[in-house]
């Protein structure tokens, strides 16, 4: 006998996201996932562009660099919120114990629903998964409460970054 959930689904089915036989790989995306193809690089890019650029006012030549290359060795983040972009990030190694965690984003019309926890949480999953101990960032002053709420430490003193007051934050994975 086949053991199903609440939703009548089997377990199988709903693990994969499948309910009623339909394809999970038509389903639509709703997470948040590594960047693996050219497309989802785009995407990460596309709401970086939306965010850093067309609303707060970054510079274009300043927001993309060497990390961005596509031979760059740096991960990038992709969410979605059924198939539509709502957030990334990117993360690269700082030294042989620490991440750096870069460009983390969210779509203005999508703050305050929990995008950046998860955002953060996938962004500390793969650095914990490569091997680090701590992640390091830096964050604009505005939102250094919520990396707080996260357990982030700020150091060091205020400086600008593209005309943003940022400080350098870390937490111990």
């Amino acid at each position: 006998m086949t053991d199903r959930n609440e939703d009548g689904e089997t377990d199988e089915n709903a693990a994969a996201g499948a309910t009623d036989g339909d394809d999970p790989s038509e389903s639509p995306r709703t997470g948040v996932f590594v960047a693996e193809t050219e497309a989802e690089r785009d995407d990460a890019f596309s709401i970086r562009r939306e965010v850093f650029v067309e609303e707060q006012g970054v510079a274009e030549e300043l927001e993309w660099d060497e990390h961005d290359e596509p031979d760059a060795d740096a991960t990038h983040l992709v969410a979605y919120d059924d198939d539509t972009v709502v957030g990334a990030a990117r993360i690269r190694a700082y030294d042989e114990e620490t991440a750096k965690v870069e460009r983390v984003v969210v779509a203005e019309d999508r703050r305050g629903e929990g995008w950046g926890r998860r955002v953060m949480a996938a962004a500390e999953r793969e650095a914990r998964e490569v091997g680090f101990s701590r992640v390091r960032l830096n964050a604009q002053r505005r939102v250094q409460p919520f990396y707080e709420s996260l357990g982030y430490s700020a150091f060091g003193d205020e400086f600008d970054d593209a005309g943003i007051p940022h400080i350098a934050m870390q937490k111990s994975l």
